[in-house]
């Protein structure tokens, strides 16, 4: 589905089916409101999926896999190499994604959308072998962050024509924390000494040189905040650009999406920057122990579930929310209404 084609079809959420899920909610003895953020999140997966009887049979997890050239200046503790390596893991369940997908039964779909090698059996729709060094040119042309943002909507549409109720998002590419933190800086209006955090472990030293190569590249090639593509095709990543995709193609097909913790994020952010009717599709996990793990949250209006100091990336967090969600929809499907046990309901009070 081509870009254009997708942002004309994304509509508002059902709100009648939301309102149904809260009354749902509101009948069932208990207090009022008291299992907070999971009722919130299934009314609005209701006004999602457009019924109150919300499912979560199929679940997925969504990793773009993709390299950075900007790995070239010495911002990352491994080596470009590594990226493939973990790709790899996922497909022998040796992964700390994979074995959290085992344990919650949701299936892993690794996609190649820019790795600078290829592996077996890893889903190959890669637009090319790594972006470029930002310190000296573009990471990618216009054209190719349209391309991979149309890869991330086409995952979707495969998905859903499987039926996928659900899908969280992950990613996977040494630098991306670079990447990432030069687009939070621009989306966000943030100097890039606050948004920037150690990643994988850098030393001190090598923050200041990370702090010094996004400022470089932002300088260099003056990025159009108010133009989002803009953004992410002179300082991002393959892979943010495909999760962009992820985001907006959940908003188009009616699937709710869930973000991991920062990368993921600010694809988010770069997906409700080009659509903003995309954010009510979009539900957050956990808060990243990156710096700006919580300011693009609260950028988005989110405000996530889990708050366990997580920044592995590869969609754990957002798969750690999961079983969250389904033990509040077996209370929203199976628990006693007042009626049903002849007791009075509770009514909102002042």
């Amino acid at each position: 589905m081509k870009l254009e084609e997708c942002l004309r079809q994304i509509k508002p959420i059902d709100q009648e089916a939301a309102l149904l899920c809260e009354q749902r909610w509101d009948s069932i003895a208990k207090p009022l409101k008291s299992l907070g953020k999971l009722e919130e999140a299934l009314i609005q997966i209701a006004g999602i999926q457009q019924t109150s009887q919300v499912h979560l049979r199929k679940k997925a997890l969504v990793v773009m896999c993709a390299d950075n050239g900007v790995v070239e200046e010495g911002v990352t503790q491994a080596g470009q190499e590594v990226t493939a390596i973990v790709a790899g893991n996922f497909l022998d369940g040796k992964s700390c994604a994979a074995l959290l997908c085992q344990d919650t039964g949701t299936d892993l779909f690794p996609i190649d959308i820019g790795m600078a090698a290829d592996i077996t059996g890893v889903s190959n729709r890669k637009i090319a072998y790594g972006t470029k060094n930002i310190t000296r040119e573009p990471a990618m042309t216009r054209q190719q962050a349209v391309l991979a943002i149309e890869v991330g909507i086409s995952v979707v549409k495969e998905l859903a024509q499987q039926g996928y109720d659900v899908i969280a998002t992950g990613e996977m590419g040494i630098g991306n924390t670079t990447t990432s933190s030069a687009v939070a800086s621009l989306l966000l209006g943030k100097p890039p000494e606050q948004v920037t955090g150690r990643g994988a472990g850098l030393s001190t030293e090598g923050l200041r040189r990370k702090i010094e190569v996004i400022k470089s590249a932002i300088a260099k090639h003056c990025p159009d905040e108010r133009d989002p593509i803009d953004v992410l095709s002179k300082v991002g990543g393959f892979d943010i650009a495909g999760l962009t995709g992820v985001f907006l193609g959940g908003a188009v097909l009616g699937i709710p999406v869930v973000i991991d913790g920062f990368i993921s994020g600010v694809a988010a952010l770069a997906a409700v920057r080009i659509c903003p009717l995309a954010a009510d599709y979009i539900l957050a996990s956990h808060v990243s122990k990156e710096p700006a793990g919580g300011m693009v949250l609260d950028a988005l209006g989110k405000s996530a579930c889990l708050a366990c100091d997580m920044c592995l990336g590869e969609g754990t967090g957002a798969v750690a929310l999961f079983p969250l969600l389904e033990m509040g929809l077996h209370i929203y499907e199976n628990m006693s209404t007042f009626s049903q046990i002849e007791i009075e309901n509770y009514v909102p009070l002042e």
